[in-house]
């Protein structure tokens, strides 16, 4: 068995209070596991949000080109990678 660790306590009106009960007796769980449940999920699909990048097609387009193209390294770079090999020896 789990214990936790840190305590959040919650302010509720009745009203909120009743409904979040009755959704956590319809699931048959205690409320504390439904309300923890409910939250992490929420934050998941927040940080999922905040993480993900949406592109126009456009944008989608010149990606997937970019992508299919083969690599051709800048000379400066094939320079100091040269220069880097070099050193290595």
């Amino acid at each position: 068995m789990t214990t936790a660790s840190a305590r959040l306590d919650l302010r509720l009106d009745a009203a909120d209070k009743a409904r979040i009960t009755r959704a956590a007796d319809l699931r048959g769980i205690p409320v504390a596991t439904f309300v923890r449940q409910a939250v992490l999920r929420e934050a998941d699909t927040v940080v999922a949000s905040a993480m993900a990048v949406e592109l126009s097609p456009e944008e989608s387009r010149r990606l997937l080109a970019a992508l299919d193209a083969p690599f051709r390294a800048d000379p400066r770079l094939e320079s100091a990678m040269q220069d880097a090999a070099r050193l290595a020896r």
